[in-house]
């Protein structure tokens, strides 16, 4: 168990791990739901993969919203990443950025929620569709995902060419 913990970064724990602990406690609170694992070694696979939902939510949705609004401005990547190089104190900030977008998006997701709870209280023959319906977005959410990172993995390999 120790081994696991240690081998934990620090950016997966504050947009992984916290956000994912959080959320299912606060969906505890919050809807007649229930994420909260007995078994310890369980429920931190489980807060992570909650978690995950969370930040890439936050990264698909969450963020290009706010980019398209103005809300936020970004740097160029390959500014960013040439910066990265020379100031190491700029992924740091990237990190905690990244954590406050998991937040908004954990606040989000726990409003849907709520919205769902109350559609499938009024339109009940609703629940029949619950499995079928997450099973759908999370894979919608990672081929997404997968997407992204592969296009940022490619973009950091030509950064790295020049």
């Amino acid at each position: 168990m120790n081994e696991i913990i240690s081998k934990i970064s620090s950016y997966s724990l504050l947009n992984e791990l916290v956000p994912g602990v959080v959320f299912s406690i606060l969906v505890e609170a919050f809807t007649p739901y229930s994420l909260i694992q007995e078994n310890i070694l369980i429920g931190l696979f489980l807060y992570y993969f909650v978690g995950l939902i969370i930040s890439r939510v936050g990264s698909l949705f969450i963020e290009p919203l706010l980019r398209w609004t103005t809300f936020v401005k970004f740097s160029n990547y390959s500014e960013f990443v040439k910066a990265c190089r020379g100031d190491k104190k700029i992924e740091t900030l990237s990190e905690q950025n990244n954590m406050y977008r998991a937040f908004i998006a954990m606040f989000i997701l726990l409003f849907l929620l709520k919205m769902y709870e109350v559609l499938t209280s009024m339109y009940v023959s609703l629940k029949l569709w619950n499995e079928p319906i997450l099973l759908i977005l999370l894979f919608v959410l990672f081929l997404v995902s997968y997407r992204k990172q592969t296009n940022y993995i490619s973009k950091r390999v030509d950064i790295d060419k020049k």
